[in-house]
């Protein structure tokens, strides 16, 4: 088992579940995503590019990722949590995960298919 896995099978109720279903929906969306363990939290990777991650916090998870500028549908489900490049769907319960709008984002991402990290690296670069 990948350390990606052991993250997600380890935490508890009700977070394990929200995890599962949404790993679930990830991969029959990008079913070449590759499950990956960065900075101690699952990420999935399609074609080299980070997709999407997973993170377990407080009383939430979590389902971050990028180009949310790029988004032109159910954006008042997004949380910035004052985070300047990424922002989220965040969850409780697994009764809580819209299918529609996680689809939604994830058929985005894989449209834009552009690595987020150099967007980043190139927008500091540039303000110096």
């Amino acid at each position: 088992m990948n350390p990606a896995e052991a993250y997600i099978l380890k935490q508890s109720e009700p977070y394990r579940s929200i995890l599962l279903q949404l790993q679930t929906i990830i991969e029959a969306v990008a079913p070449n995503a590759e499950l990956l363990y960065k900075w101690r939290i699952p990420f999935f990777y399609n074609n080299g590019i980070p997709l999407c991650f997973l993170n377990q916090s407080k009383d939430y998870v979590d389902l971050a990722f990028w180009h949310f500028d790029q988004m032109d549908q159910y954006t008042e489900h997004f949380i910035d949590a004052n985070r300047k490049s990424i922002r989220s769907l965040r969850y409780k319960s697994v009764e809580d995960i819209n299918h529609e709008v996680v689809v939604y984002v994830l058929q985005k991402q894989l449209e834009i298919n552009i690595n987020p990290f150099k967007l980043i690296l190139k927008s500091k670069r540039s303000k110096r």
